[in-house]
């Protein structure tokens, strides 16, 4: 699996887990979801450089 797509899966899981959290009315947990989402989608992961 590449990268890309891990990344996107990721972000999907914290995305739905943040809406459920916000629907039962645990409001904190889903803003710490929803911040996680955000950051996992924003942050580019960097490859080592070999020499």
């Amino acid at each position: 699996m590449n990268q890309s797509k891990f990344k996107d899966i990721v972000t999907g899981l914290f995305f739905t887990t943040g809406i459920f959290s916000f629907m039962s009315g645990e409001f904190v947990l889903s803003t710490l979801l929803f911040g996680a989402a955000s950051l996992a989608s924003n942050l580019s992961v960097v490859k080592p450089i070999r020499i």
